[in-house]
């Protein structure tokens, strides 16, 4: 399928690892002119190397995504003329809820939804005069079923969810879609640490403590942040220009609700 992301510009967050590499790739790929959005000016030079190029005017901006101010006065400062929005930022870490603190739930409000505001704030009006959008929040699974072990992620993520389906409901009339692609356990530096941190309170090895993570998945399998990327090029596209405000789970099936 041609997505015809030709001539759109897209903004990646967190887009110098994990899934919003992936993703970033993808919308290059599909002909779209990517900005990339990171911390790391580094880690975003060297991505932006990488990204395919057929002509394409690639781009990169540097934010912290805990400084909100700061964020948007780099946006207001830039080029905001984009028709896709991917907000994307690492989870918080994992712990009971019971035992998070107040700092932690703070910053990962911050991080997840402060931030993602401001960005859709300063993108959506040129959206509206195109009467074309796209906003994806990569979330997480957790939104439909809670996860062990990661209470404020949990808490925060599911904060989003809601967030984004208000958003869905104001920005539909001008052709505008906001949705959730909700990832399940992914091939990732995040994966890497989850595991790391189980093995560490079980007692068991890293590659029982995955071999347990994955039986409890249909497919048997961690998804790769390629194929996570594939449900964000789709979603980017005039394609799914009626699909609006829905959470879609891309975890081989492990997620057990409707």
């Amino acid at each position: 399928m041609n997505l015809g992301l030709e001539n759109k510009n897209a903004l990646v967050c967190g887009s110098t690892q994990g899934i919003g590499k992936a993703s970033a790739m993808a919308l290059a790929r599909e002909g779209a002119n990517v900005t990339l959005l990171a911390r790391n000016e580094d880690k975003l030079i060297q991505v932006l190397s990488e990204l395919p190029n057929n002509g394409q005017n690639h781009s990169y901006l540097v934010a912290d995504f805990q400084k909100p101010n700061e964020l948007k006065t780099k946006l207001e400062n830039s080029n905001l003329e984009f028709h896709i929005l991917i907000n994307n930022t690492g989870g918080p870490a994992g712990g009971p809820v019971f035992k998070a603190t107040l700092d932690e739930f703070e910053s990962a409000f911050t991080q997840h939804l402060k931030c993602n505001h401001v960005l859709v704030q300063a993108v959506v009006p040129y959206m509206k005069k195109q009467c074309f959008g796209r906003v994806i929040n990569i979330i997480s699974t957790s939104v439909k079923q809670p996860l062990d072990g990661l209470g404020v992620s949990n808490t925060i993520r599911g904060a989003v969810a809601s967030w984004s389906k208000t958003l869905a409901n104001e920005l539909g009339e001008h052709g505008i879609t906001v949705n959730n692609v909700l990832p399940g356990a992914t091939g990732t530096e995040r994966l890497t640490q989850i595991l790391k941190n189980k093995s560490a309170k079980t007692g068991k090895s890293i590659d029982e403590v995955s071999d347990g993570m994955k039986n409890a998945v249909p497919a048997k399998r961690f998804a790769q942040p390629e194929e996570i990327a594939n449900a964000v090029a789709f979603l980017s596209s005039a394609a799914a220009s009626y699909i609006n405000g829905i959470n879609l789970p891309v975890d081989g099936g492990r997620t057990k609700s409707l």
